[in-house]
């Protein structure tokens, strides 16, 4: 089985980019405090498909906290000679768990946590 469940806050914002003719991937690091005696962070890379990495991509920035639901996915390749290789979530669901952005507030909007299949 493969299942991942992470709650924690944007690391960095989130990247939008079209991937073939009609895909769109969202990408971003999320920190994950590890809790306990250790009180340190991991830091995951998340990557969101299609109208969700859309949403996303206007309503998250750096900082703020969700929740991510999906699964592990690997993948390799050449980079300048050497072989570079990731593990990464495939969000199948993002619960915004912050409030909406200052900027959001201002023009009266009320950003809502939503959540979506991906189909990446």
């Amino acid at each position: 089985m493969n299942n991942v469940s992470l709650i924690g806050n944007l690391a960095t914002d989130v990247e939008l980019r079209e991937v073939g003719e009609e895909k769109k991937v969202a990408s971003f690091l999320l920190a994950v405090g590890r809790g306990g005696r250790d009180a340190g962070a991991d830091f995951v890379g998340v990557s969101v498909w299609d109208r969700q990495a859309e949403i996303c991509a206007e309503y998250l920035t750096k900082g703020q906290r969700v929740g991510v639901g999906g699964y592990l996915r690997s993948r390799s390749w050449e980079e300048e000679g050497k072989r570079r290789r990731v593990v990464e979530v495939v969000a199948q669901r993002v619960d915004f768990l912050s409030g909406p952005r200052r900027e959001d507030e201002e023009k009266g909007a009320e950003v809502i946590p939503f959540e979506t299949a991906a189909t990446g």
